[in-house]
């Protein structure tokens, strides 16, 4: 166990493969790295050298461990919340964070937190504030807010947004219907000729 003990560092997440080679009895081992507190159980078959500081143990990072969930370094993290940000009229609050991804469907918990996997052929590699406004308009359907107020405060609120990305975004990752009604709203507003 000590040799296992000699390859884990605080703040990373494992998956139990990681960990394998370092043990002859990796299960009976682990359980005892977790019952010491040198390992927290996340998942089934993932854990956390907890990393501490002076305000007590620090979290694992939501990527690290959405990585080693997937075994994918290829996800976006989006989380409901950012929407306020946008400053659209849009008030909920949620407690999930959703995940794009090529890999898995559904809804898990990590850490207690709770994350919504969601297949998506494309995603930009980091959010912007123009694929904000476009994930919004694409779902708005699972979202607590009225929609057509969404659409309204959008269509009044389009000029402060860069039109030239926000045009980029709609074609890249956007629904058809997002498409078109970010389209129809900046020809409307003259934003650009067409």
């Amino acid at each position: 166990m000590e040799f296992l003990k000699q390859h884990i560092k605080p703040g990373v997440v494992y998956r139990r493969s990681d960990l394998e080679f370092y043990s002859l009895a990796v299960d009976r081992d682990l359980g005892r790295l977790v019952k010491d507190g040198v390992l927290f159980k996340l998942r089934q078959g993932i854990y956390y050298a907890p990393k501490k500081s002076k305000f007590g143990m620090v979290p694992p990072d939501d990527p690290d461990m959405v990585a080693k969930f997937l075994k994918d370094d290829t996800f976006l993290l989006v989380s409901p919340n950012s929407y306020n940000s946008l400053r659209l009229g849009l008030t909920q609050l949620y407690n999930t964070t959703w995940v794009y991804n090529h890999k898995r469907h559904g809804e898990f918990k990590l850490n207690g937190k709770n994350f919504l996997f969601k297949l998506k052929s494309g995603f930009p590699e980091t959010v912007t504030t123009e694929f904000l406004v476009v994930d919004l308009l694409d779902s708005l359907d699972e979202l607590a807010e009225d929609s057509n107020k969404v659409i309204e405060s959008f269509k009044k609120n389009i000029s402060r947004f860069d039109i030239n990305e926000l045009i980029k975004m709609s074609v890249n990752y956007g629904s058809g219907t997002t498409r078109k009604l970010i389209l129809k709203t900046v020809r409307n507003q003259r934003l650009i000729y067409a």
